[in-house]
């Protein structure tokens, strides 16, 4: 399949975030990546509801949002109402992890797990057939900005192994430090998925930098 891209809204320029909004649905990207921290699991506080349906409102492309939220089962149905149409929920912060997806699932969204760094991937394999992501952090979540772990490229061939081992559908996201140059070598590991967030948004033409990204 395509490499698929999805821009991190969480660097976009949030006095124009409508503007940032209407330039990925004119770029090649595919999804639109959504962080939401609650400083509780993460130290950093990000979207609420009312942002991400305001989003979802001019977006003409996917909502990708990624929880890194503690308890995020009790949340399902409001980030459905928001306009979430992949939820993406934390190994570290799902002790009925089962439960979550099957959650997820019912109140129709695809359903993704994020591991942190230090998490195995091995860890999903009684869940994997569920699920339609794996998301890899490639930094520590919390912040943008962050400098690449290297090991992630080892994991992302792990999460591909483990899906074609239990024949899973699962996509693989990447999400952290991601460029040119990671890109590439995280795409030739497996990835099926990359978020880019300062790469895109720092750049002088955000939407020629989508562009390298999906040819890469």
């Amino acid at each position: 399949m395509a490499l698929l891209i999805s821009p991190s809204v969480l660097s976009c320029d949030f006095a124009n975030i409508q503007r940032d909004v209407e330039m990925i649905n004119s770029s090649s990207a595919d999804w639109f990546h959504v962080d939401v921290m609650d400083g509780v699991f993460v130290p950093n506080i990000s979207f609420g509801f009312p942002v991400i349906a305001a989003i979802k409102k001019h977006a003409t492309k996917p909502l990708d949002v990624h929880l890194m939220i503690a308890n995020p089962d009790q949340y399902i149905e409001e980030f459905k109402k928001a306009g979430a149409d992949i939820l993406t929920v934390h190994y570290e912060a799902c002790p009925h992890l089962h439960r979550t997806i099957q959650a997820i699932k019912a109140a129709g969204m695809k359903a993704g797990v994020a591991l942190n760094p230090h998490t195995p991937v091995d860890l999903l394999q009684d869940v994997i057939r569920e699920l339609d992501l794996v998301l890899i952090m490639s930094v520590n979540p919390g912040f943008g900005g962050q400098k690449f772990i290297q090991n992630a490229v080892l994991k992302v061939e792990q999460a591909k192994n483990l899906i074609h081992r239990f024949g899973s559908h699962a996509l693989v996201e990447v999400d952290g430090g991601v460029n040119l140059e990671t890109g590439t070598e995280l795409v030739k590991a497996g990835a099926d998925v990359l978020v880019a967030g300062s790469f895109v948004f720092g750049s002088s033409d955000p939407k020629a930098t989508i562009a390298d990204l999906k040819s890469i």
